[in-house]
């Protein structure tokens, strides 16, 4: 009975050593044996891992590509504008004895420099910079991160910088820059289109005045399509020169006569002369008196009245 108790307590004793001295790696981890304290060079690969009992203790270090979001920091650009911009920091280890062994925690000292890298990229920066050219500062900020990262056997994968939030001020002044700048775009293609109809304009025009039936043409078309449009009022342009040619070939006014008295007379030069004055009579009995023949109104004939010569006293 003695004996079975013993062999019990050695199997016992022999699972518990068992337990002890193995351990399991996973794929995406790496492990580093400490042999009563020094790190041993051979690194365990993933399987099952066989420790000396109470004298090498195991420690994983996950190999994955890390994702860190950086928290966002309060800067001032090299033009002077207070931003607030925020990252994200993709890392891996390269080296798992040194990533053990080189520094307490890694994760943690990644995120440290991670945001001073920030905060130097934009005070170097202008908010232009910030804006619209995020692939230089992403690379430039990568740089900086991985310069002391190698050294703890950790690799800086990318780094790019998610958001800059600017201050309420600030936005509304860049909506008036962009306001003001699609005006004067605005205004530059109008005034092109200005330019351009005008040099056609100007070919049509010689092209007119050397065919005259073009002028023509075109006044028959746009009274057609001003009455396509099922208007009441047709507006139908009278050339000018047409009026001067009807007032050059009408011709004088003949001699009326208004009775028995003295006839009226319209004289017309052929220059628009001052037409002569006229008088009416109504009768060798009637007669009139100084201040009567002082009142008397003058009649004219022929061209209107605007034509008279202003020199003229009744």
């Amino acid at each position: 009975m003695i004996v079975l108790y013993l062999l019990l307590a050695a199997v016992v004793v022999g699972l518990i050593g068992s337990a002890a001295c193995l351990r399991v790696v996973r794929q995406f981890e790496r492990g580093v044996v400490f042999r009563f304290g020094r790190v041993l060079p051979t690194i365990r690969e993933p399987g099952l891992a066989l420790l000396v009992p109470f004298a090498d203790r195991l420690q994983k270090v996950n190999m994955q590509i890390i994702t860190m979001p950086v928290p966002a920091q309060d800067g001032i650009t090299r033009d002077n504008v207070t931003v607030r911009v925020d990252a994200v920091v993709y890392f891996s280890v390269i080296d798992p004895v040194r990533a053990g062994v080189d520094v307490q925690d890694y994760v943690s000292a990644i995120g440290q420099v991670a945001q001073t890298s920030l905060r130097s990229i934009i005070g170097k920066s202008d908010l232009d910079d910030l804006l619209s050219n995020r692939e230089r500062l992403n690379q430039g900020m990568e740089l900086m991160i991985d310069s002391p990262a190698l050294d703890w056997g950790v690799h800086i994968e990318r780094v790019e910088i998610k958001d800059v939030a600017l201050p309420e001020t600030m936005k509304r002044s860049m909506s008036r820059q962009a306001e003001a700048e699609r005006e004067r775009r605005a205004r530059i293609i109008t005034a092109d289109g200005e330019l351009q109809a005008s040099e056609k304009l100007g070919q049509a025009a010689e092209v007119m005045s050397h065919h005259p039936a073009a002028l023509q043409l075109r006044l028959l078309q746009t009274v057609v399509e001003v009455a396509a449009e099922k208007n009441s009022t047709l507006v139908l342009p009278f050339p000018v020169e047409l009026l001067r040619f009807l007032e050059r070939s009408t011709p004088p006014e003949t001699t009326k006569s208004t009775g028995g008295g003295v006839p009226e007379t319209t004289e017309t030069t052929a220059d628009n002369a001052v037409p002569a004055l006229t008088t009416r009579a109504q009768g060798a009995a009637v007669s009139r008196s100084p201040k009567e023949a002082g009142s008397a109104q003058p009649q004219w004939g022929g061209l209107p009245t605007g034509c008279a010569d202003p020199a003229w006293q009744p």
